[in-house]
């Protein structure tokens, strides 16, 4: 190779490595995608059918990007005006009680639904090394305030829909056994757990139906072809999108429209867009 080649080739190879760095830094991790997909449920009232769930997982309100993105995204997100959204934990990334005032600026802009807007917390939520109880409670109290209701181990009925809310693996108010136990296997229902992973405990009292998570994030950054380097989770299969847990319940990962740190590669951020059925 000539010395001529040699710099040209550097040259180009440079040059593309900042053109991705630029991408996966500026560009992928604000470029929203929804995702549209079909939720069959057993037993749904026919009053239902047809009508959209929409998804929101962790927005990660915080000082490790611009929030204004999430703000922008909950007005895209209201434009299709559905009738009933969830949000599956990670509101704040925690460092102190600025996160409060960022979360109240963020949430007056809230996605809320015609029929009812739900929530569960992540493990974000409960401040630093997921264990202060006082943050969770200010972060439900915000939620409260903008009309969103959280789901603390408990199941609430909307039009005949039997919602359930787990809270989360990490934080202090762990208690799926107590969720799980008052869901009535002869209604139509729909159960919020933000780590996936419980998905693979013995607490599910014999629940057959879908779940919806969100915590992966996807990975963030996954090479083509190959699954994600990094994930926040035991079970390694468990990175975004529909599995099939193989015993009558199916699970949904959301990729996060939030992000732990300003990065993105092959992950786009997500809403996900329910059609009822």
């Amino acid at each position: 190779m000539s010395r001529r080649t040699f710099l040209r080739t550097t040259g180009l190879l440079s040059a593309s490595g900042i053109l991705a760095g630029l991408y996966t830094w500026q560009v992928e991790p604000f470029w929203l995608e929804f995702v549209r997909r079909k939720l069959p449920i057993v037993d749904l009232p026919k009053s239902l059918v047809g009508k959209t769930l929409l998804q929101i997982s962790d927005i990660h309100v915080g000082n490790r990007f611009d929030y204004q993105f999430i703000i922008d995204s909950f007005k895209r997100a209201s434009a299709l005006e559905p009738d009933i959204v969830v949000y599956t934990g990670d509101f704040v990334s925690w460092e102190d009680e600025q996160q409060l005032r960022q979360l109240r600026e963020v949430m007056a802009h809230a996605v809320k639904g015609t029929l009812g807007t739900f929530a569960i917390l992540g493990n974000h939520d409960y401040g630093h090394n997921w264990g202060e109880e006082t943050v969770a409670d200010e972060i439900v109290g915000i939620l409260s305030g903008a009309d969103v209701r959280t789901l603390r181990n408990e199941t609430v009925v909307v039009n005949g829909l039997h919602l359930t809310g787990i809270d989360d693996l990490w934080g202090t108010n762990f208690n799926p056994s107590s969720a799980t136990s008052g869901i009535d296997p002869a209604a139509a229902n729909l159960v919020l757990c933000h780590n996936p992973d419980v998905c693979d405990m013995d607490v599910w009292n014999g629940y057959r139906g879908w779940i919806l998570s969100g915590h992966t994030h996807g990975g963030q950054c996954k090479p083509p072809f190959l699954p994600p380097p990094l994930l926040p989770v035991k079970n390694r299969r468990y990175t975004a999108g529909a599995f099939d847990l193989g015993d009558g319940r199916q699970l949904y990962i959301n990729r996060a429209l939030g992000h732990s740190q300003q990065v993105r590669f092959n992950v786009r951020p997500e809403i996900t867009v329910f059609t009822l059925a």
